[in-house]
């Protein structure tokens, strides 16, 4: 019981890492986007673009790091199991570290980090267990 709510904790938290891939490498140029991520105008917008979109994939990875880890924990077998352990703890372990990360650089990002933090730090404890 414990692995398989892992594995859900680990799939929300993948999920969440695809909706920022998509908000920051594919739906940046939107203004409903860019403001959600604090940012004031048009010309600081796409001055920001490049590095928004490569963080973006920098949580598409994550995401991608997860969902294998959760292929492999699900397909059984001792070798299996061990890998996918190992790869859904290193891909939520890294999640939780960059929204502690996101913490140390301001308190207005704190909401953020919370969101951004939680279900992988879910996932990552419950595993442990599984």
């Amino acid at each position: 019981m414990i692995g398989i709510l892992a594995l859900v904790f680990a799939a929300l938290a993948a999920l969440l890492h695809v909706y920022i891939f998509i908000m920051e490498s594919v739906r940046w140029t939107t203004p409903v986007v860019w403001r959600r991520f604090g940012i004031a105008d048009q010309q600081a917008a796409d001055t920001v673009r490049p590095m928004a979109y490569n963080q973006g994939f920098y949580n598409l990875f994550l995401a991608i790091g997860a969902g294998l880890g959760i292929l492999l924990f699900a397909m059984g077998g001792p070798d299996a199991l061990v890998a996918g352990r190992t790869l859904v703890l290193f891909s939520l372990g890294s999640m939780v570290a960059a929204a502690l990360v996101l913490t140390t650089t301001g308190l207005k990002y704190l909401r953020a980090a919370l969101l951004q933090g939680t279900l992988p730090l879910i996932g990552f404890v419950l595993m442990l267990f599984a």
